[in-house]
């Protein structure tokens, strides 16, 4: 009986240990994150999609995505294949906000904020700040998120190109 509960007791012990440890780097400890309300939406897409692009001149296209959660969970990384064309784009927390910078096969890097969530849909648009114009530049206005259901997304944007806002959106299903 003594064993007994020694055993449990030992194991309650490590596993707790286990679990509340922070992420160290050699000797120093890399704290907890602590991620905004928009931030955990992102989240929910955290693994690998993959779908259709509909452009509004009528194109279809394969699209891919992969998100994967890096820097002790303070920033989350997707991977975005479109016709074989390879984007990135970054989500992390700044003061409580969260920060998105997408790297575009455009050639240029806007930054985004939240313009509207709920608990089915996270809505971004363009962040003035890289100083991107509509008649000068072509970069991402709008990326928004329709969570259907946990395995299905709606994914809307607008891009300005030539001047010209143009819509788009993706259907994608999660495949891993």
């Amino acid at each position: 009986m003594k064993y007994k509960y020694i055993q449990s007791f030992l194991t309650l012990v490590l596993a707790s240990t286990l679990y509340s440890q922070n992420t160290t780097i050699g000797d120093v400890d890399m704290g907890e994150a602590s991620n905004s309300e928009a931030f955990n939406q992102v989240k929910k897409l955290l693994g690998k999609w993959e779908g259709k692009l509909y452009q509004q001149s009528g194109a279809v296209v394969d699209t891919y995505s992969e998100f994967r959660l890096v820097s002790n969970g303070n920033s989350i990384v997707e991977t975005l294949i479109e016709d074989g064309v390879e984007m990135m784009t970054t989500y992390s927390d700044k003061d409580g906000k969260l920060v998105v910078k997408h790297y575009c096969a455009l050639g240029t890097e806007p930054m985004f904020e939240v313009e509207s969530m709920n608990e089915n849909s996270l809505n971004l648009k363009s962040d003035p700040a890289p100083g991107y114009h509509p008649e000068h530049h072509n970069y991402v206005e709008s990326i928004g998120w329709t969570f259907n259901d946990a395995d299905n997304v709606r994914v809307d944007a607008s891009l300005h190109l030539d001047g010209e806002l143009q819509v788009q959106h993706s259907i994608i299903k999660r495949v891993e």
